[in-house]
């Protein structure tokens, strides 16, 4: 049986607030830390954004390798890079990711 893969959730179920983590488990001695925690950067980011990371990390920042591995222009890959770089210096001046 397939495991079930599952998604850190990042706004809540009822008021769409962004979460915050208020407990980290340590799985091999059940050290347990509890607090508010900021999620980092990189997950507050949606997981196409985080796709689209590591697809830029694996081409060597080559959008013109990721435009033709991904089957679409230069010119749309520019775009999605301006707005991903938009996207983290929003979240970086304390906005809230949609």
């Amino acid at each position: 049986m397939e495991e079930i893969k599952k998604k850190l959730p990042l706004h809540c179920p009822a008021c769409e607030s962004p979460l915050r983590v208020a407990r980290l488990f340590c799985k091999s001695c059940e050290t347990e830390v509890s607090g508010s925690f900021e999620l980092p950067l990189f997950s507050r980011l949606t997981e196409k954004d985080q796709t689209f990371i590591i697809e830029f990390i694996k081409s060597s920042g080559s959008l013109k390798d990721m435009a033709k591995d991904m089957g679409i222009s230069y010119p749309t890959v520019r775009n999605l890079l301006d707005d991903l770089i938009e996207k983290i210096k929003f979240l970086e001046k304390g906005g809230q990711n949609e």
